[in-house]
This record gives structure tokens, C-alpha cells and sequence, in this order.
């Protein structure tokens, strides 16, 4: 059985998926998910940084094992293609039996955005107000969505693009839907904010310590790659650190590899006893994402169960 992306649309919520995420990186903190590192290939398409990867996660976790697999080309951008794409194939614990295979994009591009909902959730202090984003494509889409769910206070939204019609595109696009106070900014403007939000596809750094409050939650999920950042030495340096994985953002983020930081936790340590490990408040927070497999998992799994 393939489900495509449009069927998957209607069957997957941030409401289902936010939930299942928050367990599914407390699981995996645990030691309850069967995670391999994922192995990357280069396209060898390109000489230049447009060189695109595939990648391949397998999981196994409660009564289910899937694979995906997923490509991340950067020059797609400028041919009217995703930058991401990929497939997941959902498998049965038990028998070993494929159950379904479906389209990846849109799994993944959810997936992300309730991952990067949870930890606002876990490491924003109560009444943030203003969110800042970098970037202004799909993912930047897809947070304002997940990311406003579970903090429904975020009314102040500024957001910049390399491209100031696409952040005019997308705050005069919020604004119809939404009714709050979104805006085009400059990028220390938007930065300044006390979220900020970086998914952008940019090799090096747009995002400068120096903007930054000193008591700001950053959320730093584009750069895919440990050669590609998009915060500068001062933004990761002066945070306390937070990852999805500690080993996969030392080994795969940019963010953290190119400035020789080191992750203080995990976000599913602080979902599992966040007495044992306290968000310190008032100085700057970093949670770094680079994507896992049990998330694609969990996606998929929630999708199935709604065909049943």
C-alpha cells in the first residue's frame, strides 16, 4: 500500500503528532529506541555546496520498525523542487510484515515542526510573546502553526528572508489566517525577538550572537550537515545547549561541530525528570535539531492507525 502525500495531509495532525513526539524523545533518551546513526551518501551531482545527500534511517520502537528514506538536494530551490524529499516504509514488530510505504515530505516536514513545538513547550519560561524566524519557506510555514499551538501567547511575529517578498509573502499570509501581529523585519530585528526560530538552508551563519537577548530560546533547525551552520561561534557559545540526540548534533550539526560546543542534555531527558535536569532561566537557550528516525516513526505510525 502507498499513501500519498495528499492522503497523509488529511490524516495527520500537529494535535496527534505533538503528543506523540514529546513521548516518542523521552523514549528515546531512555534507551526504549532501537536507533542506528543514520548513513549518508553525496550525490556527487554537483562540485559546489549544492552538492545534494541521501540518507537512510532505520528504527524499531514499540510494535513497529520503519525505514526512511531521504534526500536533501539545496539547488532544488531554484528549480521549483523541494528541497527534501523522501519515503518511509512502516513494518510490522512482529512478523516483519511491510504495512504501508508513504510519501516522506510531508512527514518530514511535520515531524520537525512538533519536534521543535515540544521543546518550546519544555524550555520557553510562560507568557513569550514574540518569535522571530529566519527563513520563510515550508518549514517556516509549518512552525508557525505547531509552534502556536502550544504557545497560543506567540502574537508578535517577525520574519526574515534573504528574499523580502517571500518574508512579505508569508506574514501578509499569517496575518489573513491568523489575525495577529505578524511582519516582515530586518534580520536583527527578527532576531531580537525572545524565540527566535533559524530554517534556512544557508552554509554559513545568518544568525549573530550579538542580536541575540541574553535570555532568548533559539531554535536552530536548518543547516543541514556538519559543515553548514546558520549560527554564528557567539550564538552557540554563550547558550546552554539542547538536542534531540547528543550524539547525532555533535557528529551531524554544523552548529555544534564548526564551534567545538558540547550539548549540556537531551530534550527527552528534561520531557522524562525535569527535576533532575533544570532549565536554567534567564540566559540563553539553544535546542539544536537535526532530525531522527523515531520522529519519521511515530509520523507514520499515527498515520496508519487513522486508516485503520
Amino acid at each position: 500500500m502507498f499513501i500519498a502525500e495528499d492522503q497523509i495531509r488529511s490524516l495527520l495532525s500537529y494535535e496527534a503528532l505533538i503528543p506523540a513526539i514529546r513521548q516518542a524523545l523521552a523514549d528515546f533518551s531512555a534507551g526504549r529506541v532501537d536507533q542506528p546513526p543514520r548513513t549518508i551518501l553525496r550525490a556527487g551531482n554537483v562540485d559546489d555546496r549544492d552538492d545534494g545527500w541521501f540518507a537512510v534511517m532505520p528504527v524499531i520502537h514499540g510494535d513497529v520498525m520503519g525505514v526512511k528514506a531521504v534526500t536533501f538536494f539545496p539547488g532544488n530551490s531554484g528549480l521549483g523542487l523541494p528541497t527534501h524529499m523522501a519515503v518511509v516504509e512502516l513494518l510490522s514488530r512482529s512478523t516483519g510484515q511491510p504495512l504501508a510505504i508513504m510519501d516522506g515530505r510531508l512527514i518530514t516536514e511535520m515531524r520537525t515542526a512538533a519536534v521543535s513545538a515540544v521543546a518550546l513547550d519544555a524550555l520557553a519560561p510562560a507568557g513569550v510573546s514574540s518569535l522571530g524566524i529566519l527563513g520563510a519557506g515550508v518549514q517556516a510555514r509549518s512552525h508557525l502553526k505547531a509552534l502556536r499551538l502550544v504557545r497560543p501567547a506567540l502574537n508578535d511575529i517577525r520574519i526574515w528572508s534573504r528574499t523580502r517578498e517571500s518574508a512579505d509573502r508569508l506574514a501578509a499570509e499569517t496575518r489573513a489566517a491568523t489575525g495577529i501581529a505578524v511582519r516582515s523585519a530586518e534580520i536583527d530585528d527578527a532576531a531580537s525577538a525572545q524565540v527566535v526560530l533559524t530554517v534556512t538552508t544557508s552554509p554559513e551563519p545568518v544568525l549573530c550572537g550579538r542580536w541575540l537577548r541574553p535570555d532568548a530560546l533559539i531554535l536552530a533547525v536548518g543547516a543541514v550537515g556538519a559543515t553548514r551552520r546558520e549560527l554564528d561561534d557567539e550564538a552557540v557559545q554563550t547558550s546552554w545547549i539542547v538536542a534531540e540526540s547528543r550524539n547525532a548534533s555533535e557528529r551531524e550539526a554544523g552548529d555544534i561541530v564548526l564551534s567545538g560546543a558540547r550539548v549540556q542534555c537531551e530534550i527527552g531527558e528534561i520531557l522524562a525528570s525535569p527535576a533532575a535536569f533544570s532549565v536554567p532561566r534567564g540566559r540563553r537557550i539553544l535546542f539544536k535539531s537535526v532530525g531522527m528516525a523515531i520522529e519519521d516513526l511515530v509520523a507514520a505510525h499515527l498515520v496508519w492507525q487513522a486508516m485503520q
